[in-house]
């Protein structure tokens, strides 16, 4: 393992994403790839009522390819309502949603003109609540994989689509809301296991 890890942006990233950004010492975003559609570069997997349920950021539709930090995002549809609404019915009941909603509510509250922009920010916040202090950049150009000399490459190993293939990653179980329902599901959106572990998150995320 390398010091430095190369990361896509994600919206509310898995369980997966943040125990990368806890293990190394250098973390870098890649704010210069196209963007990828249904990915979690736009998209969070949460745990409802009915089982896992996406929730999927809206970005304005263009007849051409767009890097990820010119993406924008599309407020033709209500979508922070529903997205919040998603939230709040998912984890109310939760030990620790009230503890940590009023840090999450301004998100879908005010507007963001880019994805990457909204992603960063509400990344930020996750990570404060964390507690974690490993500092994050974003790239200044698109890193080539033949370039990465000293970083592991999880652009596109993080993925929605693909079955988990990390050997540095294993999720033991936690208590979710509807766990007896439907039974444990494993690396949904961080915030399912910040809300049901509340500060004992961060050991969690040390044991993945």
């Amino acid at each position: 393992m390398n010091q430095g890890i190369l990361l896509s942006t994600t919206y509310l990233g898995p369980i997966q994403y943040f125990s990368k950004v806890l293990k190394y010492d250098k973390v870098f975003i890649e704010a210069h790839e196209n963007f990828i559609k249904q990915t979690y570069r736009n998209r969070c997997v949460i745990y409802a009522a009915n089982g896992e349920l996406t929730l999927s950021i809206p970005v304005t539709k263009t007849n051409k390819k767009e890097l990820i930090k010119d993406l924008k995002i599309d407020y033709s549809t209500n979508w922070q309502k529903l997205h919040w609404k998603s939230i709040e019915s998912a984890y109310r009941s939760s030990p620790f949603f009230e503890y940590y909603m009023d840090e999450l509510i301004p998100f879908y509250n005010s507007r963001y003109t880019y994805l990457l922009d909204f992603n960063i920010e509400i990344q930020n916040v996750i990570i404060g609540q964390l507690e974690l202090e490993t500092k994050i950049s974003l790239t200044e150009t698109y890193c080539f994989e033949d370039d990465l000399t000293d970083m592991d490459d999880f652009r596109q190993k993080i993925d929605p689509k693909k079955t988990i293939e990390d050997k540095d990653f294993l999720s033991p179980e936690y208590n979710q809301v509807f766990i007896d329902k439907h039974g444990f599901k494993p690396n949904l959106s961080i915030i399912d296991l910040l809300f049901n572990e509340g500060p004992n998150a961060i050991n969690l995320l040390q044991a993945f």
